[in-house]
């Protein structure tokens, strides 16, 4: 009977915390579309801010946020998911494995205003790239790698070591046996660790001010020129408005196209995600 007690208690908890989770999330994105949604139009999606033609545009912020994400993925991504597969599969010594674990999570739970000025200090100054969207990128890159490289071990970690031994057996070399075995199985984990980097770099303000400015003038959209500019993100954006102007109303707006974007991004990572799988395996 105490037992059935206890049973029941833990299950209306558990309902509970599921219930106020999902309200509190339902609230808050119900909460941004309503006050945003409104003032979200071509204008506003398609033009520059300019206090001689008295107009509110967020293309250049677009813009750099696409840049930036574009650029931290195509660098971090090979670099976290190669350092991964090291550690996982070639790595012998176990101690290293260990400390470069340790040193990862601790990474990944560093407050971003630290990247920021390591940023500022090596790439910004030392390496003589200023305060440019390419020095913001290069930041991000240091700050989601450690998510990629831990999401991405746990994720091969997960797969049986008998397909391992199955494709060594049949006299796949080692190479091999993680390119077309391994990878494929853990293709969920490395979309997850893609999806979370890239919600992190979408939501970024501090390393992006610092090491990317705040320039919200419309650069020329050619790619040299883009890395080569100062400008602000989305993220840098919604603190302009809302901070500097008191703007409540374009920072709104800007979150819900904020919210939209991570939107898509995500279901683009999932849906990739298995259509690899469904290529490798076809």
């Amino acid at each position: 009977m105490r037992r059935k007690i206890y049973e029941i208690i833990g299950r209306v908890l558990l309902y509970g915390c599921a219930a106020i989770t999902v309200g509190l999330l339902l609230f808050l994105i119900g909460y941004i579309l309503f006050r945003g949604i409104g003032g979200i139009n071509w204008r506003f999606l398609s033009t520059a801010e300019s206090v001689i033609h008295g107009t509110v545009g967020i293309l250049p912020a677009i813009k750099n946020t696409l840049f930036v994400i574009i650029v931290s993925l195509i660098v971090a991504l090979p670099l976290g998911v190669g350092a991964a597969v090291y550690l996982t599969e070639y790595a012998r010594n176990r101690r290293f494995v260990a400390a470069i674990e340790f040193a990862s999570e601790t990474l990944a739970g560093i407050p971003s205003i630290i990247y920021a000025l390591v940023g500022v200090i090596i790439f910004c100054t030392a390496l003589k790239l200023q305060k440019t969207l390419l020095a913001g990128s290069l930041t991000l890159v240091m700050m989601i790698l450690p998510t990629i490289i831990r999401s991405t071990q746990e994720s091969l970690k997960t797969v049986p070591q008998s397909y391992r031994e199955g494709a060594l057996g049949l006299g796949s070399g080692k190479w091999h046996m993680i390119r077309t075995v391994v990878l494929p199985s853990s293709i969920d984990g490395i979309v997850t660790g893609c999806i979370l980097a890239v919600g992190r770099v979408v939501g970024e303000s501090a390393v992006l001010m610092y090491t990317a400015g705040m320039s919200m003038a419309m650069q020329s959209f050619s790619i040299d020129r883009i890395a080569g500019a100062s400008g602000a993100t989305l993220t840098v954006a919604l603190y302009h408005y809302a901070k500097e102007n008191a703007d409540f109303a374009v920072a709104f707006s800007i979150a819900t196209i904020l919210l939209i974007l991570t939107v898509i991004i995500n279901f683009s990572a999932s849906f990739l995600g298995k259509k690899l799988k469904e290529w490798t395996y076809g």
